[in-house]
């Protein structure tokens, strides 16, 4: 690492904007960019939401010579299910190209008068009217360092409600701590009261808010009625206004843990929202494990949210690990609102609980991601995976609880599945749920591991970072490399070899594992980040921090003025670029515009 240039142009403008400095690029030149990256598909009513960035701004479309103005767009949806699929909407007028039970190809192609200014959403269904299931096998890749099989569990709620959800009782443990102050804890609340509105009377709720002491609303679990909500809205509003900066996260915890410990016919839920780190987080996940394991017949659910850089968001996937729940975050306080409540809504639709999954007794070792079952909700399907040795049955058994406190058992039908790429759809959460648990354990072994999946994969990751390969010029860049290939490259520059193609260090594109420092000072979430490379922050600032539009365009004008060696279509583009920036509210692309003057 220390033999490979740094470079500190590659950045996160904003959780959604990477930048990055293409070194030595000629006038005249073409550059092709290709972006692979993978999502979550929203599930929402029985539907699976996509959404894909492709809008154009007219500050991105190239001056004065007129190109032909074509798109396409080549969609394939592979459910991995032997269910029919149902598209139920599409933003661009997509040609079906082949249909199969799972499968389905469709391809958009137009000469269009001006690039598109609408991103493309596509959603669909897998009809089922109740609960389904089944498991999918794969072989490793051949060059994959871990020669275990892998297969994938998944569950579906079915797309017609015929089931009761449980009874609720949920406990909000809130921070409320000096960062949290202004927007944040505004959304946070509004929220949090859009979700008490959700529940039914038969329901009961309890709120805890908490900085360096915690502050109950009521000493015992409330009924969820029209007065008790009321009452709740009156005392947050009066609750939340704190100049305290402690944080203090495990007494919450215990209390919300106490006041659910003798739920019986219900579905227990704590859900903690957080933009902090603190301390003793390793021991939290310890004693929550305690709680968990001495409790009550029903085990409560943790649920956990986290805003902005400065927490630890692998403390927060662990505990949501550990209590069966789910984890979700933003690091933009305007999403807070859409997120927190779409969590809730998976949390609080549970038709099938308690999960367990009969483990052949013939596998040689198996890997389950993650270790704990979540419960099967109508916000979300289950899907579990991992890898195993040895000989797979044909059926998996599964089994959990009712509403109705009755049992049900599925059996889970096993297939091949040589049409789908594992690697490039499980392998996101399967880092993530690893460096939890490196993390938690602080285990250097694990850590390896991550960075291997990583490499192996060119999924980021906490122990790995981006580089970019500088190639000759004069040749066409070459196909995607073997790992092992870039590893001698490095070993060459080690060396001294100046006939070695230069690479690049982009840095570590992982979150980090929360910030005391910052938590201790109270900065908000998003203050006080790193600075971006000056070209890419000059373009942000123009584009955000404006004063007026007058402003703007004279102090534009006055740096366009200055360089005097600028040529003619220079000038036409930073004028245009500007002036289009001064009235945006946000950037999509941006470019290191003074390396072409």
């Amino acid at each position: 690492m220390e033999k490979v240039a740094k470079s500190g142009d590659g950045f996160f403008l904003t959780p959604h904007i990477y930048t990055f400095r293409i070194p030595q690029v000629e006038g005249g030149s073409y550059v092709s960019i290709k972006v692979c990256w993978s999502q979550k598909l929203p599930y929402k009513d029985g539907q699976f939401c996509l959404t894909v960035p492709f809008s154009f701004p007219t500050y991105v479309i190239p001056v004065g010579k007129k190109i032909p103005k074509r798109e396409k767009i080549q969609l394939n949806v592979n459910s991995g299910s032997g269910t029919e699929l149902m598209i139920q909407c599409s933003s661009h007028p997509l040609k079906e190209l082949s249909r199969e039970v799972r499968k389905l190809s469709f391809v958009y192609e137009a000469e269009v008068p001006a690039w598109s200014t609408s991103d493309l959403d596509f959603a669909y269904t897998v009809t089922s009217s109740d609960l389904f299931g089944g498991v999918l096998l794969q072989s490793p890749a051949l060059r994959d360092f871990d020669e275990r099989e892998m297969f994938c569990l998944y569950l579906f709620p079915g797309n017609k409600q015929i089931r009761r959800v449980f009874r609720r009782e949920v406990v909000f443990v809130v921070d409320i701590s000096q960062s949290m102050q202004g927007l944040p804890i505004e959304n946070v609340k509004n929220a949090l009261l859009a979700s008490l509105s959700k529940l039914n009377p038969q329901d009961s709720f309890n709120i805890i808010t908490f900085n360096s002491e915690s502050n109950l609303f009521s000493p015992t679990m409330v009924l969820a009625t029209h007065g008790s909500i009321l009452k709740a809205t009156q005392w947050l509003s009066s609750n939340i206004l704190t100049t305290d900066g402690g944080t203090n996260i495990m007494q919450p915890l215990k209390q919300a843990m106490k006041l659910l410990s003798d739920t019986s016919e219900s579905i227990p839920l704590v859900f903690l929202i957080t933009d902090g780190s603190v301390e003793d987080e390793r021991e939290i996940c310890n004693v929550v494990k305690g709680c968990l394991t001495s409790g009550g017949s029903v085990s409560p659910r943790i649920f956990t949210f986290g805003i902005g850089l400065y927490c630890n968001h692998y403390f927060l996937q662990m505990l949501a690990q550990i209590g069966r729940g789910h984890y979700d975050c933003t690091y933009n306080a305007d999403n807070i609102e859409l997120r927190m409540e779409r969590l809730f809504t998976t949390a609080s639709s549970v038709v099938l609980a308690d999960i367990t999954m009969n483990i052949p007794e013939n596998l040689d070792s198996l890997e389950l991601f993650p270790s704990r079952i979540p419960d099967l909700s109508f916000g979300s399907p289950l899907i579990m995976s991992g890898r195993y040795k040895g000989d797979f049955p044909d059926t998996i058994k599964v089994k959990g609880r009712l509403a109705d406190m009755s049992t049900f058992i599925m059996d889970l039908k096993v297939q091949n599945a040589k049409d789908m790429s594992f690697d490039r759809i499980l392998t996101r959460r399967q880092i993530d749920i690893l460096t939890c648990h490196a993390w938690l354990s602080e285990s250097k072994e694990l850590e390896d591991k991550v960075a291997k999946i990583s490499l192996q994969t060119s999924f980021p990751s906490e122990y790995t970072c981006l580089i970019l390969l500088q190639t000759d010029s004069e040749k066409k860049v070459p196909e995607p490399m073997l790992l092992q290939e870039i590893f001698n490259k490095i070993s060459l520059l080690k060396k001294g070899d100046s006939k070695t193609q230069k690479l690049v260090s982009l840095g570590c594109l992982g979150v980090g594992f929360g910030n005391l420092t910052a938590t201790a000072k109270n900065i908000p979430p998003g203050a006080n980040e790193p600075k971006s490379p000056e070209g890419a922050e000059i373009l942000v600032n123009a584009a955000t921090n404006c004063c007026s539009l007058v402003l703007d365009r004279c102090c534009c004008m006055c740096c366009i003025q200055t360089l005097s060696y600028m040529n003619n279509q220079c000038y036409i583009v930073l004028t245009q670029l500007c002036t289009a920036l001064a009235c945006c509210e946000c950037i999509n692309c941006c470019y290191e515009l003074c390396e072409c003057f």
